[in-house]
């Protein structure tokens, strides 16, 4: 088989992939161009120029415009202007996300045109919930488009029957409704996306622009979806019914043979953690993160510090500050807290998670539930300690905690407005770092899911189909379009 550099630009099928702002969005959509570019396309990575600029600053040397050999295919990355030199709109999240159109509809458009006159036609474009807008530039241009669902097939059940009023969900008369879909267990009020349940601030926003993209689900293809059939597959089967889906999940593996540089990191790693984990004893240490955006407030971080510090039990936690475009504020430890708990906690601002949460001295994952942690927390076979906070998390911690039955929850009262006391958080570390039965089948069932999550990528595994299928899809795609300029 000829090399990557042997082929001709325009020979390759080229596939645009967008991401929305975070490292929560840029995880997924990376991971995705690697598992095509591995089977012999060329992928452009695109995002907001501000997203370039945090990768930049960790490492400028891996982000390169020119196309990188990776597997069978390339990697390329270009990022569009996106209005975020603005300085006085970054407080006003509603007009941050209208000038972020206005400059994305005007700069995309360009660059997307831009693939023609360099050799290089885009064939599809992998979108993001957060831009339904680009489906239309796709249609304008006559490029196929996909979507990539980077929540669960659940959340993604939801948000479908709630756009569309197919089930009572929670109002203003009852706002403690119980939700009944189909193929889901019965969902509790505080279960919910948040998304659903706040009628103002940045939430509101972002619910209004993802149920902007369900009213205009007839344009993608397909949906991918970054989970697996086995992990979901009642309300999978169930809404492949209604819509094009594909799980493609977990997205996080990569092929071991493929040793490549590229990363997509917005903050700088601190290699350390591993070194500081190999002096642990097997199964000592609790990981703490709680994503990428969203951080407690500092009262909740004072509560958790205390009853990490009261525990006694070794932890890892990420405590990274929240992004500038964020409504999140920074938070401080306790005085004194880190001379208290001495060598057996470690305090770091990013790491790598992935690798964090395979290595044999972690035993739990106290985590926010966001879906790319979930995923990961599953593929690495760890249980969890949920703490979900907004968005999607709600949702996934109950799937987590009562479904996959992987976890604990800590008890946050009425939809998380309530403050976890040292003391709960204490007895939630202690019970999850002991001999119990019941901590013992969850680290079970945790490892359960590993086990799927391994199958279903493997090859002639759920996932592995599915990815085959879209990349064949793509090709015939390409064939047509060369056909037809020829």
């Amino acid at each position: 088989m000829a090399s990557p550099s042997q082929n001709t630009k325009s020979s390759l099928v080229h596939v645009f992939v967008i991401s929305f702002m975070g490292q929560g969005n840029v995880n997924p959509f990376l991971r995705l161009a690697k598992r095509l570019a591995s089977k012999g396309m060329l992928v452009t990575f695109s995002a907001p120029e501000l997203v370039g600029k945090e990768m930049r600053a960790v490492d400028e040397k891996l982000i390169i415009d020119q196309p990188t050999p990776y597997g069978d295919g390339m990697i390329r990355f270009e990022f569009f202007e996106d209005g975020s030199s603005n300085q006085s709109i970054t407080e006003d999240f509603d007009l941050r996300m209208e000038m972020l159109e206005q400059a994305g509809r005007r700069n995309l458009t360009k660059i997307l045109k831009k693939q023609d006159d360099e050799g290089r036609p885009v064939s599809c474009i992998v979108n993001n919930p957060f831009f339904p807008w680009v489906c239309e530039i796709a249609e304008s241009l006559g490029i196929p488009n996909a979507l990539l669902w980077i929540q669960s097939c659940a959340c993604f059940s939801i948000y479908y029957h709630y756009n569309f009023n197919l089930v009572p969900f929670p109002s203003e008369f009852e706002p403690e409704k119980d939700v009944i879909l189909p193929s889901m267990p019965v969902l509790k009020y505080y279960d919910l996306p948040t998304f659903l349940l706040h009628s103002s601030g940045f939430e509101s926003v972002l619910k209004r622009i993802m149920l902007n993209q369900f009213n205009i689900l007839s344009k993608p293809f397909c949906i991918l979806v970054d989970s697996f059939q086995e992990l979901e597959h009642e309300v999978v089967r169930h809404m492949s019914k209604i819509c094009p889906i594909r799980t493609i999940g977990p997205l996080l593996f990569n092929d071991p043979k493929i040793i490549s540089p590229i990363r997509g990191d917005c903050t700088k790693i601190e290699e350390d953690c591993i070194e500081w984990l190999d002096s642990r004893p097997t199964s000592s240490v609790v990981y703490i993160s709680f994503g990428s955006v969203a951080v407690p407030d500092q009262e909740q971080a004072g509560e958790i510090a205390f009853g990490l510090l009261n525990s006694g039990i070794s932890f890892l936690w990420v405590m990274k500050p929240p992004p500038a475009y964020s409504v999140f504020q920074p938070v401080v430890l306790p005085d004194g807290f880190l001379s208290k708990v001495g060598g057996r906690g470690k305090i770091v601002t990013w790491c790598p998670q992935e690798q964090v949460l395979s290595h044999p001295s972690v035993a739990f994952f106290l985590t926010h539930c966001g879906w790319n942690s979930s995923m990961e927390a599953i593929s690495s076979g760890v249980p969890i300690m949920a703490y979900p906070q907004w968005g999607d998390q709600a949702t996934n911690a109950k799937y987590l905690v009562d479904v996959f039955k992987m976890g604990i929850r800590l008890s946050r009262g009425e939809n998380g407005s309530k403050i976890i006391t040292r003391e709960e958080i204490e007895k939630c570390l202690r019970e999850a770092t002991s001999d119990d039965s019941k901590v013992a089948e969850m680290k079970e069932n945790a490892h359960k899911w590993k086990k799927q999550a391994e199958e279903a990528v493997a090859e002639r595994g759920s996932s592995a189909i599915n990815i085959q299928a879209f990349v064949d899809e793509l090709k015939n795609i390409h064939a047509k379009k060369q056909e037809e300029n020829a």
